[in-house]
């Protein structure tokens, strides 16, 4: 049985109007005159040239003793099938946008704009390598990490922050990873932490150990810190995003992914993008997967060991002074930013503790590091 919104698209109000005059017998002039309007009234009611206002579904409905709604819901039927082909380019427009943030896509230089939705959408498949459909599919970025919390999937802009890291990562030369890698990535790392300006040559150590290293400003509410991802089983990357603007943030975050490196996390099954590593927000480590909790370990591990941070808590708490953290970090040859960061973190102290410490360091490692973002937009790279 047809539903009456099909039957209106079969049959317009026009039609319903000659069924009425012929078993009235009456003409359109007949029935302009009844209703008190022009005939050619009518006459564009019944050619389905004029639409039916509330006033005409009302005087339709007291010539021919039925209710205006019958007519209203039929002359509003018909039309919302008249000409459906434009709403179609709605249609994929809507599609295109739930699974991808494209005026953020846009913004960014990730993806050419286009009025035209066929074009809009041959390039953001460009983008992903991968038909609209399967944009959110496993293999893209299947992780039984965090989202927006542990256990969720990534949202659609950290699924294209997590594309453009690997589209990007291509460009970035690098020499053989080897299972010594790691070992000498962390002997060459660990005495730049003694001082910010320093940080410039983590990009040149991590490539020189066979690990690509690039930075990309997060998109909006996406909360991401970084990603280790693989092109290839000899070709791991670390990518930061470096929303917070702080030595020790950009420390944490890099060991943290390098953790990940180590493991092989990321080799398999692609990770999604690490969130809320640092802060206020983020998650104690033995509250997280263990996957993460190894990660954070490893962080830690290689600014300062367990033993001698909890030992140095143990000794001074609760008198944290800004003389003990440096004469702590001096002994340790770090930057007293990062002993900051590990008491905040273990919450020895108050976020606003010291704050002076936490020195600005985005400039210095976008000087070195490819970079996406901040104002700069980068050629399209395949």
């Amino acid at each position: 049985m047809l539903t009456f919104e099909q039957l209106a698209e079969t049959f317009p109000p026009g039609e319903a109007i000659k069924e009425e005059l012929e078993e009235r017998g009456w003409s359109q002039r007949d029935l302009a005159a009844i209703m008190g309007v022009q005939p050619s009234i009518v006459n564009g009611i019944v050619k389905g040239t004029k639409p039916i206002s509330l006033d005409l579904a009302r005087n339709l409905a007291a010539a021919f003793g039925t209710s205006a709604q019958y007519w209203v819901n039929m002359d509003t039927s018909y039309r919302l099938h008249l000409v459906p082909t434009p709403y179609v380019a709605t249609s994929v427009r809507s599609q295109l946008y739930e699974v991808a943030p494209v005026n953020e896509m846009i913004k960014r230089g990730w993806i050419e704009s286009a009025y035209d939705v066929e074009v809009l959408q041959s390039r953001i498949e460009a983008f992903y390598g991968r038909p609209i459909e399967q944009i959110n599919s496993g293999d893209l970025c299947d992780a039984a990490r965090q989202g927006t919390e542990y256990g969720d999937g990534p949202t659609p802009a950290q699924r294209a922050w997590l594309r453009r890291a690997r589209i990007l990562a291509k460009a970035v030369h690098a020499e053989l990873f080897t299972s010594s890698s790691i070992d000498a990535a962390i002997e060459k790392l660990r005495p730049l932490m003694g001082h910010a300006e320093e940080a410039r040559h983590v990009p040149r150590v991590l490539a020189e150990c066979g690990i690509r290293f690039l930075v990309i400003e997060q998109l909006a509410q996406t909360r991401i810190d970084g990603v280790c991802l693989w092109l290839d089983e000899q070709r791991p990357v670390i990518a930061v995003s470096m929303r917070y603007d702080r030595l020790d943030y950009f420390w944490f975050t890099v060991l943290h992914e390098l953790g990940h490196v180590n493991k092989r996390d990321g080799l398999t099954t692609v990770l999604a993008p690490d969130v809320d590593l640092v802060g206020e927000k983020a998650s104690k480590t033995d509250l997280k997967p263990e996957v993460e909790q190894m990660a954070d370990l490893f962080a830690t591990e290689h600014m300062i060991q367990r033993s001698e941070i909890e030992n140095f808590i143990m000794r001074v708490k609760p008198m944290f002074s800004k003389v003990k953290i440096q004469g702590f970090a001096l002994r340790q040859g770090i930057h007293p930013a990062i002993v900051i960061g590990q008491l905040q973190h273990r919450g020895a102290i108050h976020w606003s503790h010291s704050r002076e410490f936490l020195v600005k360091v985005r400039d210095i490692i976008t000087s070195t590091a490819l970079t996406d973002g901040w104002g700069q937009i980068l050629p399209n790279i395949t």
